[in-house]
């Protein structure tokens, strides 16, 4: 029965993932219901299945289409989808499913051995820690796209629109424009999917159809590939884990973090948002290992990493468990077969995926014009399904035209996603701090773990300049 669950669990996740706007914490909290009264072992291992499968699910239409199926998965669009219009998209998801496989191994193995001592690390994190971190992952402002100062301006308008919806703080509505279906704010899908989807079909229907890809390509990466990938994976995996293992920073932090460090890493960073297999394999290893990293926090203290494992920790809580220190002793026999159905879980997908890869990758060879209707259709339903609300599939077609201006003029939409994605966590995080230090930014130095991120923050916004000094001085 675990083994027909973790199956099921894998699939649901595959198919969730692929469906921008529902992702694996309303699916799981859906069948919730469902579950009352069967076995907890089972549910939770079908739970967890629905987690790290969505993952898998999200790269596909990331890569075939440049419409991200989970936040986790923006920054896959930016290179897997040139690597599918170069003919390369049998690659991309073959390097995604691999690194994926890779780095959810590496992620359990971290779970099976470190959930104690990193849940203490993750304990010492307060609003102080949280904020240098999101500040860190807001460096990816400028290192993302062709120019800094295009990525700093829309990275900046994700922030503005952040701001939109309820004060978290206050409890007031702000930039609300008397509209109360933006009480809630502007989610991140709408957004992701009016640049990504919308804007990329109108940008296609401008400058008219183009032929379709003959030539879909193999699925495995030749040795060269697999050298410029397999360190990012591991990049990818360590980051990932790390990341996913602090409470409410989760898969997409671990995602742009991961693509920051390939772009800063790399030897020629101008091939990435071109098609560079990296920044395919390491954003996808670090989204795959913050989800087994989410589950640290969650046995080992009863403290959620992620939505979806807040969910998870509600249907324990459901089931009479008590999740904390005691996990690992009282319920033993549930947390290790969750880990166990976590290794096998991983192959599935990796045995799914392989062969369905070049499967997946031949609709590139329909014609474009025949496939728009299908996409935007994704898209709506995406959208309207999130809140069954008609006023967000309207607010997404205008941001769409948004997105297809920024394709003309080739801005890149990821900062703005990015933006929205960590502004509000930001804001959050630095308002808390200055509560708690009566307004006093010495908070931020005064203790270590900040000041060692900001000391992180600082070295990833020089390097470049600093770089550059050293270059111009031997030549």
């Amino acid at each position: 029965m675990n083994l027909l669950m973790c199956l099921l669990g894998v699939v649901l996740g595959q198919i969730i993932g692929v469906l921008p706007g529902i992702g694996p914490s309303a699916a799981i909290a859906l069948l919730l219901p469902l579950t009352y009264g069967a076995s907890p072992t089972a549910a939770i291992i079908m739970f967890a299945g629905i987690y790290y499968g969505a993952q898998y699910g999200g790269t596909l239409t990331s890569v075939l289409i440049n419409v991200p199926g989970e936040s986790s998965s923006v920054m896959t669009t930016l290179d897997g989808y040139q690597m599918a219009l170069q003919g390369r998209g049998g690659v991309a998801l073959g390097i995604a499913a691999i690194g994926s496989f890779i780095a959810g191994t590496i992620g359990t193995v971290g779970l099976m051995l470190l959930a104690p001592p990193l849940a203490s690390v993750a304990l010492a994190f307060g609003p102080p820690e949280y904020c240098a971190l999101v500040l860190l992952g807001l460096t990816a402002l400028a290192a993302v796209g062709s120019s800094v100062l295009k990525g700093l301006a829309t990275g900046v308008a994700g922030l503005l629109l952040g701001t939109i919806g309820i004060d978290p703080q206050v409890g007031v509505p702000r930039f609300d424009f008397g509209q109360s279906w933006l009480l809630d704010g502007v989610d991140f899908i709408i957004l992701a999917v009016a640049l990504f989807g919308v804007g990329e079909v109108l940008a296609s229907c401008r400058m008219g159809s183009a032929d379709p890809i003959l030539n879909v390509g193999r699925v495995l990466p030749n040795r060269e590939e697999w050298r410029q990938a397999r360190m990012a994976i591991l990049r990818g995996s360590g980051i990932g884990f790390v990341i996913g293992v602090l409470p409410a920073a989760g898969a997409t932090i671990a995602s742009f973090v991961a693509y920051i460090a390939e772009k800063k890493l790399a030897k020629d960073p101008s091939r990435l948002g071109k098609g560079a297999i990296e920044g395919v394999a390491g954003p996808e290893a670090a989204n795959n290992a913050a989800s087994a990293g989410a589950m640290v926090p969650m046995f080992a203290l009863g403290v959620p990493g992620s939505n979806t494992t807040a969910v998870m920790l509600a249907a324990l809580i459901m089931f009479g468990l008590r999740p904390g220190p005691d996990m690992f002793t009282t319920n033993a026999k549930l947390v290790w077969a969750v880990i166990a159905s976590m290794f096998i879980g991983n192959l599935i997908l990796l045995l799914m995926n392989l062969p369905l890869a070049g499967l997946f990758a031949r609709l590139l060879q329909i014609r474009y014009r025949w496939i728009y209707p299908p996409i935007l259709a994704i898209c709506l339903t995406g959208v309207i399904s999130r809140a069954n609300n008609v006023e967000d599939a309207w607010l997404m077609l205008g941001l769409g035209v948004l997105g297809w201006l920024m394709k003309r003029y080739d801005w890149s939409a990821a900062p703005m996603i990015l933006g929205l994605v960590l502004g509000p966590i930001f804001e959050n995080a630095l308002r808390q701090s200055l509560t708690l230090s009566h307004g006093s930014g010495l908070i931020f130095v005064t203790r270590p773990i900040s000041a060692v991120l900001l000391a992180f923050t600082l070295v990833a916004v020089t390097v470049p300049l600093w770089t550059r000094f050293f270059r111009a001085k031997t030549l």
